[in-house]
C-alpha cells in the first residue's frame, strides 16, 4: 500500500484537515506574523495560493509579517500592489528579496542562524502560522520536512496554525524532521517538483582556489561547507581524500558526490558516527532521491547542526566559507558592501567559532581576489563604511584567494596585512601597500616591487626530499616571508652568521631583511626551503643569487639552519638554484667564501661546478662555473 492510497485514509479520517483554501487562509488574522519553509523545501503552492487570495480578497487581512530564513522562489508577496497586505522579514537576503530590504519594502533580520529557534519558542518573535512543505504520510500519520529541518521544526512546534503542503517529491528524511498528521491543522496535497539549486561551471580561478583549500583538509576530517560558488568549488578536488565526515548546515549536490563515491564515509567522527548531520539541503532532483530513506543522513535543527559548542566536539572540523571583502586586518563582511545588504550572518559565523574550538580544528575563508571583472579587490584597506562585520580579526584563520593561502592566526595586524596583500590580485598589491603605509599598518618604510617583476613566482615551487629523508618545499620568498626569515637569521649560531655575513653580526633589522623579501625576480632570485614543524612553516635554509655587472655571472650565497645541517638541505637548494640560473642564461657563480670553508668547495665541487678561487686576505672569490 502506497504512500497516496494513505494520505486518502487520513482525508477520511480527519476530513477537517482537508478544507479549502478558501476557509484555511480565512484563518489568517491583521498583524500575523506567518512563517515560510526554507530554501528548496519552500511550499511554492501553498505561497501562490496565499497569494491569489489576498488579490481575490484584498482586505481580508492586512500587515501581516512574512517571515524566513531564505527563499528561492519568486518571492510574490513582495510584490509593492501587496504592501498593504504582507511585510516581509527575513532572516537572509536573496537574490529575489535583495531589492525590497534595500528600498525599505523589507526588513532584515541579522542573527546567527543557530538562535533563531530560540526567537520562536520564547516568543520573541511569535508564529502564528506556519507554512511548510512535508513528505506524504506513513501507515503511523508521520509525514516528514525533508530536506528543511532546520528553523521549520521549531516554527511547527510552536505556530498556533500549521499549514502543510504535501507532496510526494519531498524525501522522507531521518532524522529531527518528523511531524505527525494529528499536529497538522490543514493539509493542502499538492505534487510539484521541487525547487532545485545549480551554480555556474566554475571558473579557472574558482578551481584553482578549490585546490588550495583543498590541500589544507586532511583525511578524516569532519567538514562544514558553506553556500555559494566558492565553498562548493572545493568539493570536487576532494576525490583523494579519506573518510571524510560531514557535520553541516548546508547539504549540496557536491557533498551527496563525495557520499555516492565513498570519500564522505563519516567513519573517522566521534559524534554521530556514520551519518551525515545537516539541516537542510539545496540541491536537484537526483540528490532528493539518494535523500529518500536513507538511514546514513540526518537532518537535524539548526541549533543542534550550528550549536558552537556541539561543532566543536568533531576532531579536525573545518569549516569552509566565503565572504565578499576581507580588510587587512582580517575582518570580513559577507552580508553587506556598504550600507547595501546583500545576503546576512547566516551559519558561516556559528561554523567560524565552532571549529576553531575543535581539537584540530581549520576555519578557512575562500574567495576571489577580484568582483566585477578584476575592476574590484576583494582584499580592501578597510571594510566599506556601514559594511556588517560577518567574521571579527579573530574568527578568521585561513584566507584563500587564486594567489595562495595566507594564515592569520596569531600573526600581528603588520604581519597579516603582508600576507593578505601577498595573495591579492597583483594589480591591487602596490595601491594596498600604500594605504597600509598611509594607515600605519606595516613599516613606513616598507619596500616593494610593482609589476610583474616584484609578482610571485608560483610556478617555481617544487618539493624535495634530501638524501637524509627530509622533507621540504623549495620555494621563491614571499614579500609576507619577513618574520619567518626574522626567526630563522636569529636561530643561527654565531659561527654559522659569521660564514654568511663574513662579519661577527649579531642584529638583523628590517632594512635588512625587507631587502631580502621585495625581489625582482627578473634579476634576483631568493629561494627558502621550508618544512613543517608541529604546523607551522619554518624556514631550515636560505640560498640566493644576484646578477653581477657582466649578466652572465650571479652572486651566491647559500645558510642552512645549525639542525638542519649535514642533512642534503645545501645541495637542494644550490641545484634548483642553478637550475633557475641556467634558465635565465647565466654561465655560472661567484661569491666571497671566508678561507679555511673548505665544505663550501666541496659543495660546489660535488655538484659539478668549474671552481676557481682567489685568496684576498683570509676571504676567498670563488668562481663557480657551469659545465
Amino acid at each position: 500500500m502506497k504512500d497516496r492510497t494513505l494520505l486518502e485514509e487520513f482525508r477520511k479520517s480527519y476530513p477537517e484537515k482537508f478544507a479549502s483554501e478558501e476557509e484555511i487562509f480565512s484563518h489568517i488574522h491583521a498583524g500575523d506574523r506567518i512563517f515560510i519553509g526554507t530554501g528548496c523545501g519552500e511550499p511554492q503552492y501553498l505561497l501562490a495560493a496565499l497569494v491569489n487570495y489576498v488579490k481575490n480578497h484584498p482586505k481580508a487581512f492586512f500587515d501581516a509579517e512574512l517571515i524566513h530564513i531564505w527563499t528561492l522562489g519568486v518571492a510574490p508577496y513582495a510584490d509593492e500592489k501587496l504592501q498593504e497586505n504582507f511585510r516581509l522579514d527575513s532572516f537572509f537576503v536573496g537574490d529575489s528579496t535583495r531589492s525590497s530590504v534595500n528600498r525599505g519594502a523589507a526588513d532584515y533580520t541579522p542573527i546567527f542562524l543557530y538562535a533563531v529557534p530560540d526567537l520562536f519558542r520564547s516568543e520573541l518573535i511569535p508564529v502564528d502560522i506556519a507554512l511548510v512543505q512535508t513528505s506524504l504520510p506513513d501507515k503511523h500519520g508521520y509525514l516528514s520536512l525533508g530536506i528543511s529541518v532546520d528553523v521549520v521544526k521549531s516554527a511547527v512546534e510552536k505556530a498556533g496554525l500549521v499549514v502543510a503542503q504535501v507532496n510526494s517529491n519531498m524525501p522522507r528524511t531521518h532524522g529531527d524532521g518528523f511531524v505527525n498528521i494529528k499536529d497538522i491543522d490543514f493539509v493542502i496535497a499538492h505534487e510539484e517538483p521541487l525547487l532545485e539549486y545549480s551554480l555556474k561551471p566554475p571558473t579557472d580561478i574558482v578551481q584553482k582556489i578549490g585546490k588550495y583549500v583543498a590541500s589544507l583538509i586532511e583525511d578524516g576530517s569532519t567538514l562544514q561547507v558553506g553556500y555559494g560558488l566558492i565553498p562548493d568549488a572545493v568539493v570536487p578536488n576532494l576525490g583523494a581524500k579519506k573518510d571524510l565526515g560531514v557535520h553541516t548546515e548546508l547539504l549540496s549536490h557536491g557533498i551527496i558526490s563525495l557520499m555516492e563515491n565513498g570519500v564522505v564515509t563519516n567513519n573517522r567522527k566521534i559524534h554521530n558516527p556514520g551519518k551525515t548531520v545537516a539541516s537542510f539541503c539545496m540541491a536537484d532532483r537526483e540528490s532528493y532521491e539518494f535523500l529518500d530513506e536513507n538511514p546514513t543522513v540526518e537532518f537535524k535543527r539548526i541549533d543542534y547542526t550550528n550549536n558552537p559548542l556541539i561543532i566543536s566536539r568533531h576532531r579536525l572540523m573545518t569549516a569552509i566559507n566565503s565572504a565578499m571583502e576581507l580588510d587587512l586586518t582580517g575582518q570580513a563582511t559577507a552580508e553587506s558592501l556598504g550600507g547595501t545588504f546583500y545576503s546576512g550572518i547566516g551559519g558561516q559565523a556559528d561554523f567560524m567559532r565552532g571549529a576553531v574550538l575543535a581539537p584540530g580544528g581549520k576555519t578557512i575563508l575562500a574567495l576571489p581576489s577580484t568582483a566585477l571583472n578584476d575592476s574590484v579587490s576583494r582584499i580592501v584597506p578597510t571594510l566599506q563604511e556601514g559594511a556588517g562585520v560577518t567574521l571579527n580579526r579573530g574568527d578568521v584563520r585561513y584566507v584563500v584567494t587564486e594567489y595562495g593561502i595566507a594564515y592569520l592566526h596569531g600573526k600581528s595586524i603588520r604581519e597579516r596585512a603582508m600576507d593578505l596583500i601577498s595573495i591579492a590580485h597583483p594589480g591591487f598589491r602596490h595601491y594596498l601597500i600604500e594605504e597600509a603605509r598611509r594607515l600605519h599598518l606595516i613599516y613606513p618604510d616598507q619596500a616593494f616591487i610593482p609589476g610583474i617583476r616584484g609578482e610571485y613566482p608560483e610556478d617555481l615551487e617544487v618539493r624535495k626530499t634530501t638524501r637524509a629523508g627530509l622533507e621540504l618545499l623549495l620555494r621563491p620568498v614571499k614579500i609576507s616571508d619577513e618574520p619567518l626569515l626574522k626567526e630563522f637569521f636569529y636561530s643561527l649560531s654565531d659561527e654559522s652568521m659569521y660564514q654568511r655575513f663574513i662579519s661577527a653580526r649579531r642584529d638583523i633589522p628590517h632594512e635588512l631583511l625587507q631587502d631580502l623579501v621585495a625581489v625582482d625576480y627578473f634579476t634576483k632570485m631568493v629561494l627558502v626551503a621550508v618544512t613543517e614543524r608541529e604546523g607551522r612553516e619554518l624556514i631550515c635554509g636560505l640560498g640566493q643569487y644576484g646578477m653581477n655587472r657582466d649578466m652572465y655571472t650571479a652572486d651566491v650565497a647559500l645558510v642552512v639552519r645549525d639542525d638542519c645541517q649535514k642533512k642534503g638541505v645545501a645541495g637542494e637548494m644550490l641545484a634548483y638554484l642553478t637550475f633557475l640560473a641556467k634558465r635565465q642564461g647565466l654561465l655560472g657563480f661567484t661569491a666571497e667564501v671566508l678561507a679555511g670553508n673548505e665544505p663550501v668547495f666541496r659543495l660546489f665541487r660535488k655538484m659539478g661546478f668549474d671552481v676557481s678561487k682567489r685568496n684576498e686576505e683570509g676571504v676567498y672569490e670563488m668562481k663557480a662555473m657551469f659545465r
